[in-house]
């Protein structure tokens, strides 16, 4: 089991930058990929951006330049800086961590608001 403590969300004016903190505990010892998920109030739960255990990252089309993923392996926590905020990224956000074997698992989430 691994367990996923996200933090960060909240509201921000368009523009805006918030750095979101996802926290991992529990048995991460065969975590392949982390990242973070989107899921607007009437879509269909979408990809923001993966990072493997070997630093690579991917980005939706979407955020690419605006976002950045990031991992802290001693804290085993992975970051989401999120810059010039646009209130089509208004969403909660969910951590994933997904092991070799292709198990998921899924923080609580966290609202990101963006609004003037």
């Amino acid at each position: 089991q691994v367990q996923l403590v996200e933090s960060g969300g909240g509201l921000v004016q368009p523009g805006g930058s918030l750095r979101l903190s996802c926290a991992a505990s529990g048995n991460a010892f065969n975590t392949y990929t982390m990242g973070w998920y989107r899921q607007a109030p009437g879509k269909q739960r979408e990809l923001v951006a993966t990072i493997t255990r070997g630093d690579s990252t991917n980005y939706a089309d979407s955020v690419k330049g605006r976002f950045t993923i990031s991992k802290d392996n001693a804290k085993h926590t992975v970051y989401l800086q999120m810059n010039s905020l646009k209130p089509e990224d208004t969403a909660v956000y969910y951590c994933n961590s997904r092991n070799f074997v292709g198990l998921d698992y899924w923080g609580q989430g966290t609202q990101v608001t963006v609004s003037s």
